[in-house]
């Protein structure tokens, strides 16, 4: 046998050649959907733990704010009368505005460290505000901060004296004498139900100290 039948031999035909090309096609397509899987699995995986990080902090924020919860109540904006600790109801854009303590002052500015809060739903977005005086005036513009998307609803309800659940603070037996509220009293507890397009119902409890 010559040279030239030799490398003719040891060639590959045109059927081989497109049975290995087709192959390659087929293996670059599935590494491609392994790859882009992945890849969608992580970002759903990013977006869950976006969301439910969000969700904590939300909650804890709820929490916290009620859980140090001050008997201080604090002047209108316009100065003509006091308003409750605690002014509450849930059937309102304003869900709860209240006073808390507790606000740190690392910077050691010339201010309270009691806060004054308020939670509110706009549409479907969970909303904090809080002033940075006590007691504001007309000028002081709340800083806003959204706390949780995607709200179906929120309920919030609060356990009197009598442990009794109300829909809204003050209760309307805590008098000060005749038709008088008393502007600073606390629940003995919170209780916080959200309700999330994608996550369903959340319950808290919360204790009030004091």
């Amino acid at each position: 046998m010559n040279m030239s039948a030799r490398l003719r031999g040891r060639g590959f035909t045109l059927i081989e050649v497109l049975v290995s090309v087709f192959l390659m096609a087929v293996l670059s397509g599935l590494a491609f959907e392994a790859l882009n899987y992945v890849r969608r699995s992580r970002e759903v995986t990013r977006d869950v733990y976006t969301r439910l990080g969000a969700v904590e902090l939300t909650v804890h924020m709820l929490s916290t704010d009620f859980e140090q919860l001050e008997p201080r109540p604090v002047r209108d904006v316009v100065g003509t009368s006091n308003v409750p600790a605690l002014l509450a109801d849930s059937r309102t854009t304003n869900l709860a505005t209240l006073t808390r303590g507790g606000w740190m002052n690392t910077a050691g500015l010339p201010r309270s460290t009691f806060q004054r809060v308020t939670w509110r739903l706009d549409g479907t977005t969970l909303i904090r505000e809080h002033t940075t005086v006590l007691d504001a005036t007309l000028s002081n513009t709340p800083v806003q901060r959204e706390m949780l998307k995607d709200v179906s609803a929120i309920r919030l309800r609060y356990m009197d004296a009598q442990r009794v659940w109300q829909e809204t603070w003050p209760a309307q037996q805590s008098t000060n004498g005749p038709g008088g509220l008393q502007l600073g009293t606390r629940p003995r507890a919170v209780e916080i139900t959200l309700e999330l397009k994608d996550l369903g119902t959340i319950t808290r409890l919360i204790e009030v100290p004091g």
